[in-house]
């Protein structure tokens, strides 16, 4: 009998992530649910190596064809030997410079200069908010950011409600980044990987993300190899004195076992000087779930020390400001 948690994920995530956004994603999600043998294998892998996203990209890096279930499916058995330890080996660093138009209304209200650490950086793309260009739609206008140097090779479009518009730019002093496994943007194969993680329609993000490496590799940031709960108080004490220290994380948390989960936010709780922004599923952390007015329908939550400010899209395409 098929194993339902895997059944349970990849039906999920067809209807409630790829629905709207990957007709490819959207099908051979809805394929593997339905399908015993492909389940099978999923279900081998542990824990969060089964989830969709890691899966497709891993066969997708080693060439499986970008087009029905049926031709990915028989790929994928007949290279099952190859994607699978290509997942075990993997993780999905998707990194992500649009969410920086989420995080824009937050860092622009702050009084700076800022120090920027980034929890789950990979390649630290989030790092450079003052170094992209931002395009919000609302009310049928379009309201038009820019470095101070002119526009940046990286535009950054985001539909939002008008009182929430940034108006200027955060100036940056230091930036720094925590991961796992952090990513050198200028390596070759990392950036590979990276581009494969970006959803198969996604051309726009792919040319986003060659520029936002680009624009890293040019000014590396400070990226540091280690645990979210081990590592992070020694990267805040390394932030210049007198700066005010910004800490975020966007879609990293659900990957987080839950009581090193909840060390975190305790530890990051009982810092008063330090501003924490979570960029995270509804669900995942519990104080800021009980505090929001609805569901986010398949959004991400934006919230500031655990206070939900925004429903907000996963890729930061969106950001709808929640009344208290």
């Amino acid at each position: 009998m098929p194993d339902s948690r895997v059944v349970d994920f990849y039906r999920r995530f067809a209807v409630r992530e790829a629905s709207g956004q990957s007709r490819i994603y959207e099908a051979w999600a809805s394929g593997v649910a339905e399908d015993p043998d492909v389940v099978a294998l999923i279900a081998a892998l542990p824990g969060m190596k089964q989830q969709p996203n890691l899966v497709f990209a891993a066969a997708r890096f080693l060439g499986a064809p970008e087009g029905t279930y049926e031709a990915f499916r028989s790929w994928l058995l007949g290279h099952w030997d190859r994607v699978e330890p290509m997942v075990l080996s993997r993780a999905t660093q998707t990194n992500e410079a649009g969410r920086c138009a989420v995080l824009l209304p937050v860092l622009s209200r702050l009084d700076g200069p800022l120090a920027l650490i980034e929890v789950g950086a990979a390649a630290g793309l989030c790092l450079y908010p003052d170094r992209y260009s931002y395009r919000y739609g609302f009310d049928g206008q379009t309201a038009t950011l820019d470095p101070e140097d002119g526009p940046s090779a990286v535009t950054i479009p985001c539909e939002i409600d008008a009182e929430s518009v940034p108006r200027r730019l955060p100036e940056v002093v230091w930036r720094a980044g925590l991961d796992l496994n952090p990513i050198a943007p200028d390596d070759l194969e990392s950036r590979a990987w990276l581009r494969t993680l970006v959803w198969p329609e996604h051309e726009d993000r792919r040319r986003r993300l060659e520029a936002a490496l680009a624009i890293a590799a040019a000014e590396p940031p400070h990226l540091v190899a280690g645990d979210l709960v081990d590592s992070i108080a020694d990267l805040i004490a390394a932030a210049p004195r007198g700066v005010p220290v910004v800490v975020f994380h966007s879609a990293v948390l659900v990957y987080v076992e839950q009581a090193r989960r909840e060390r975190f936010a305790d530890f990051m709780r009982s810092l008063e000087d330090v501003t924490w922004i979570s960029n995270e599923g509804e669900r995942v952390l519990p104080r800021v779930a009980e505090r929001l007015p609805g569901p986010a329908g398949g959004r991400m939550v934006l919230a500031v020390n655990e206070t939900p400010i925004a429903f907000v899209g996963p890729h930061g395409q969106s950001y709808e400001a929640l009344t208290r």
